[in-house]
């Protein structure tokens, strides 16, 4: 990639930042508790305006090495330093920036702006001359080296840099007298005149007695000016025309002095180290995440020690325990038939699917010590949803026709995921419904997972793959959260029959109670 083609850290091809921000929340999104990891990694981070960039996956094997070239760069802490401090810089000319718009005062507008227009020059400055000094292997931050350099030495930048300067220094140089008689204020250029603060301190000095109890009052430092101030500085501004000229004329030719891809850098630069800060957390935790293997053919599916994400960011900081598990598909197996007894972490388990095909297409490490994975062209999920009066359904029609919806828009290529589908109806109905559903998404040939309480469901094909949840052996009602890959062992139908009707052994001991 040359200079002229570096256009996104993030984009290695014609699509970029113009087309994510056209990007909606996908309706999964919620299903899979990503909403609430993009909550986590968005905070602090709203004027990146980040969401976008999460909602838009990849589909090119290309484009994914890209991000994960560019993701181990960043793993360097002297690179990831580096980043910090420009956009800190950045972030500070934003402020900068926001006082130009905030406040009245001309002059002051002006000041604020040169100001701006200072940091943004070291910013891009410092960048420029770390990334030259850094062993950079992805081809993002290699080309982004090269723009720097190129940008640092052009004529635009030059001419920024040293108007800069040099409106700066006239700046300094300005002197000037304030006399305040009465209610009159005189303001003079400064011809040496005698510092008066000096002789006060020096006549006051012989009336010192040690340490006293401080009457100070510590004024706040306002940005604004008040009117005294402006009118100072208004006729300073008239003793010193020139330097006040090139100060206005400064803040008009270089009115637009932010580079778009430097703007576009700062922004996009965020989507990393955001989500690299959530791993660093959940690492420190003893949790595994990894660079997957991904393919846009081959949907043979293997993941280790695998975890809900969502789950894992609420868990950590509690303290609380995150349990991992395994999932793989082989051959021509799509299906993953997950039964067992409620509460033992089977929809946790089809959020996972859910949420590592999406992280993987976003070019993102996934949970995991190590991960082979289909890039989807689409995601697509079924969770239970209240009954809406105003679509005059019932709930077991509603799940038909949003079933019917999904398995008309997925293809081969997709991922889908249902969870407890059909509960709300008789045995006999989820079974029929059930079997029909997974024999077309075989059809289709997409990658699925079923959670279900109907154990028929788990052999219908060489192609179904059943996983079932596991309890304590010594003790059925308490949950080990892990699944393991075993013909569905008879009891999940049952155990919800039993609980339905208050006729669990404690429910039991109740009533004869």
């Amino acid at each position: 990639m040359d200079t002229v083609s570096f256009r996104s850290i993030l984009f290695d091809g014609s699509k970029g930042p113009a087309a994510a921000d056209a990007t909606e929340e996908p309706p999964f999104f919620t299903d899979l508790n990503l909403d609430q990891v993009l909550e986590s990694l968005t905070r602090g981070r709203e004027e990146y305006e980040l969401r976008p960039f999460f909602y838009m996956p990849l589909h090119d094997v290309a484009a994914v090495r890209y991000r994960h070239d560019v993701l181990r760069d960043l793993e360097k802490p002297e690179v990831l330093d580096a980043i910090r401090a420009f956009a800190q810089a950045m972030r500070q000319m934003r402020e900068h920036l926001a006082w130009v718009e905030k406040l009245r005062y001309a002059l002051q507008k002006e000041a604020w702006f040169l100001a701006a227009t200072e940091t943004y020059c070291e910013a891009v400055q410092a960048l420029d001359q770390k990334l030259a000094q850094f062993d950079l292997s992805s081809s993002g931050f290699r080309a982004l080296s090269e723009f720097t350099a190129a940008y640092g030495d052009s004529e635009r930048f030059a001419s920024l840099v040293e108007d800069s300067r040099s409106v700066k220094a006239q700046l300094e140089g300005v002197r000037y007298s304030v006399r305040s008689l009465g209610g009159k204020v005189t303001v003079s250029k400064y011809e040496g005149e005698v510092d008066y603060a000096a002789d006060v301190e020096e006549t006051f000095a012989k009336f010192r007695q040690g340490a006293v109890e401080s009457h100070l009052v510590n004024l706040r430092d306002l940005v604004e000016m008040d009117h005294v101030e402006e009118r100072i500085v208004g006729l300073v501004a008239r003793l010193y025309p020139d330097v006040f000229g090139a100060l206005r004329e400064f803040c008009t030719r270089h009115r637009d002095y932010l580079d778009a891809t430097v703007a576009r850098f700062d922004r996009e630069i965020q989507f990393y180290i955001a989500y690299l800060e959530l791993v660093e957390k959940l690492k420190t935790a003893g949790l595994p995440f990894c660079y997957p293997n991904v393919s846009a053919r081959s949907k043979r599916t293997s993941v280790e020690e695998t975890f809900d994400v969502a789950l894992a960011n609420k868990l950590v900081p509690e303290g609380e325990t995150v349990v991992r598990n395994d999932l793989c598909l082989v051959d021509s197996e799509r299906i993953i038939v997950v039964t067992g007894p409620n509460n033992g972490g089977k929809t946790t388990f089809a959020r996972m699917f859910g949420q590592l095909h999406h992280l993987a297409a976003l070019g993102l490490p996934v949970p995991g010590s190590c991960a082979k994975l289909f890039l989807p062209d689409r995601i697509f999920s079924h969770f239970e949803r209240e009954e809406d009066i105003e679509t005059l359904r019932g709930k077991f029609e509603d799940e038909l026709v949003r079933v019917h919806q999904i398995l008309e828009q997925a293809s081969s290529d997709s991922v889908i995921v249902m969870n407890e589908s059909f509960s709300s109806t008789t045995l006999n109905d989820a079974l029929y419904v059930g079997t029909e559903v997974i024999n077309r998404i075989l059809e289709l040939g997409a990658l699925a997972v079923y959670v279900t309480f109907v154990d028929e469901l788990t052999s219908l094909s060489d192609a179904t793959v059943s996983m079932v949840s596991q309890v304590v052996p010594e003790n059925p009602a308490q949950r080990t959260f892990k699944l393991i890959r075993k013909p569905a062992d008879g009891l999940a139908y049952a155990w919800a029959i039993a609980e339905k009707y208050g006729l669990t052994y404690d429910r039991l001991l109740e009533r004869v109670g």
